[in-house]
């Protein structure tokens, strides 16, 4: 599966820290992705995260203090990477293809990375204990901004009146369905978004669901 950490590890690499120990810092990130979405945060242990990401559990104190440093430093990481699509919807762009291309990378987001989703709404399930904060004013300002440019599509004409925030909801809601609920969806079809044919026909069908419903025609004509 494709690692998490790779995905901004050029835009997030913390300051003062050596390649290598950049490399260690990803690889326990990794580790603990796996450990905190498979036992969650009571169960897992820091002994488990260090044999993961092989290193000592003494070496991987080093960086981080605690499981609870660990526990917030990954779901810090799930949120920047899974809002990065979100902060490139484009005012000045077409919204059909905006909207779209945003819905994609959502799908292939929960293509390539289930766990992350999943711990991610394990945590906001629970009341979002560690994150509230990070909901509270950096996720409400991003969504505000963009809920804005949305607005303006809809002011010029260029799209349905429909409530902004709503519409970002239902994109999420949808997108990342389809790695909260995999067993679910397996046990329906017998495929989830591992299989390239499914998840090109999903994107298809949530793609033009979506757009359609907001008075966008999609896919766009000869396509």
């Amino acid at each position: 599966m494709t690692s998490l950490t790779g995905q901004t590890q050029e835009n997030s690499k913390p300051g003062g820290l050596s390649r290598i120990q950049e490399k260690n810092r990803n690889l326990i990130l990794d580790a603990a992705l796996s450990e905190f979405s498979r036992k969650g945060f009571s169960g897992a242990t820091v002994e488990r995260i260090a044999a993961e990401a092989g290193m000592s559990k003494s070496n991987l104190l080093y960086y981080f203090s605690s499981k609870e440093a660990i526990y917030n430093a990954t779901l810090a990481h799930i949120l920047e990477v899974w809002l990065a699509p979100l902060k490139t919807l484009n005012q000045d762009g077409d919204p059909a293809q905006e909207l779209a291309a945003y819905i994609c990378q959502k799908m292939e987001m929960s293509a390539n990375f289930p766990e992350a989703s999943r711990l991610f709404a394990n945590e906001v399930m629970q009341g979002a204990p560690q994150i509230l904060p990070i909901l509270q004013t950096d996720l409400k300002r991003l969504v505000a901004e963009k809920s804005l440019v949305i607005e303006n599509w809809i002011e010029a004409g260029k799209m349905r009146r429909v409530d902004p925030v709503h519409l970002i909801f239902t994109i999420w809601a949808t997108t990342q369905h389809y790695a909260d609920f995999s067993v679910q969806i397996r046990a329906l079809t017998g495929r989830d978004l591992s299989d390239p044919e499914f998840l090109q026909e999903t994107e298809t069908s949530v793609t033009a669901l979506i757009l359609n419903g907001v008075g966008l025609s999609w896919p766009p004509e000869g396509e």
